[in-house]
């Protein structure tokens, strides 16, 4: 899809480590570059394109962003893993590839720097890492993608799978505890004591199904189990079940029309709802990619297929000469400082923006996916 190319390019040429144009936080923020999370996706997007169409220029941007960050002794600029933020471990899945890629030492380096955190994260009763120190006993879906892929890949790569069975365990708790056994979605947190002012005071869970969070635990599992060692046969097929039960229950919230997702699942009907880039487009890139990798059969391509060109024609449009990807959310959370209390209605008064790294990068990885998708096609039988 030409559009793409150029959408992508106009991105890259627009951008630098100092100042990633995709990184709307920091920018509305006026903060210096940091290690974070929106340019670890965006990062780890532009590798994966490498992968696909080894074009240089994509590898090269990624090394030389990268590289800006860590040092030479793997310690990596305004990166505290003693701040246990599991955000922050999501830029490290980067360094598993560049160091492959690129042999850069350092890298190699920073991997065991951002492994120190989860060596000493803080932990749930269940086992599970909180979500960061300043949430206290916490799970929410968006940690499992931030830091079980790294987990797992760390524990293959480098450490006799370990701690596999830790990784796989922490999807199993969120399964029990976070899953509404009626319709099949997830809730975005849980806090383990039932204090927070947000949860139910019963359950600790938090009140709405927002479709990012639970997008973000699709790609956790997705990108977790094609990384499982087989010692991990039977686990790894209980996973699948967890992410094939996820997708059947996500499916009759589809948009019809566009393929999309709203940003409040299950209340598409109720304005100010909204069809949603950023969620739409992880759940387009996890379905087709589990069709590629056999999680899901073929039939379920057409629903993450369908998505991905809802979004291409809904929200991609070009304004001035240049090409813009609207409908994202622009963040989330629970707690805080600010009034973030789960409703419906904080739901719909988050920032919708566009050109952000968290519609950008999954987009991206949905289109790699309808890529992959082409080469099958036009392969000889």
């Amino acid at each position: 899809m030409d559009i793409l190319d150029r959408y992508i390019n106009q991105l890259l040429e627009k951008s630098t480590p100092q100042a990633p144009i995709w990184n709307l936080e920091n920018i509305r923020a006026g903060k210096p570059p940091t290690w974070n999370y929106m340019d670890g996706c965006m990062i780890k997007a532009i590798i994966e394109l490498y992968h696909i169409t080894h074009n240089q220029q994509y590898l090269k941007f990624a090394d030389d962003f990268i590289d800006y960050f860590v040092k030479d002794d793997g310690s990596i600029l305004s990166y505290r893993p003693e701040e246990y933020n599991l955000d922050h471990v999501n830029a490290g899945k980067t360094l598993f590839d560049l160091y492959e890629l690129t042999g850069k030492v350092k890298y190699r380096k920073a991997i065991d720097t951002v492994y120190s955190q989860l060596l000493h994260q803080p932990r749930t009763a269940r086992g599970n890492f909180w979500h960061k120190m300043i949430y206290p006993n916490q799970i929410w879906l968006d940690g499992l993608y931030m830091a079980q892929p790294f987990y797992m890949q760390y524990e293959v790569t480098y450490n006799q799978c370990k701690n596999c069975a830790d990784s796989y365990q922490q999807f199993a708790n969120v399964y029990s505890l976070m899953r509404d056994t009626r319709n099949g979605l997830y809730y975005h947190a849980y806090d383990e004591t039932r204090k927070m002012f947000w949860c139910d005071k019963v359950t600790g869970l938090s009140d709405n199904f927002w479709l990012r969070a639970m997008g973000w635990y699709a790609m956790a599992l997705i990108d977790t189990m094609e990384i499982m060692p087989p010692s991990l046969a039977m686990e790894k097929s209980e996973l699948n079940r967890i992410y094939k039960e996820l997708i059947v229950s996500m499916l009759p919230y589809q948009d019809e029309k566009t393929g999309m997702w709203y940003q409040v699942v299950n209340r598409g009907g109720i304005k100010p709802n909204y069809l949603e880039t950023s969620g739409s487009a992880i759940f387009a890139y996890a379905i087709m990619k589990s069709v590629r990798l056999g999680f899901l059969d073929s039939y379920y391509f057409q629903y993450g297929e369908k998505a991905f060109e809802g979004i291409c024609n809904t929200y991609l449009s070009e304004e001035n000469g240049e090409l813009q990807l609207g409908g994202i959310c622009l963040v989330a959370g629970l707690g805080n400082k600010e009034m973030r209390e789960g409703t419906f209605e904080y739901y719909m008064r988050e920032p919708i923006v566009k050109n952000e790294a968290k519609g950008v990068a999954p987009l991206i990885l949905a289109y790699i996916e309808t890529l992959f998708s082409s080469m099958k096609t036009k392969s000889p039988a």
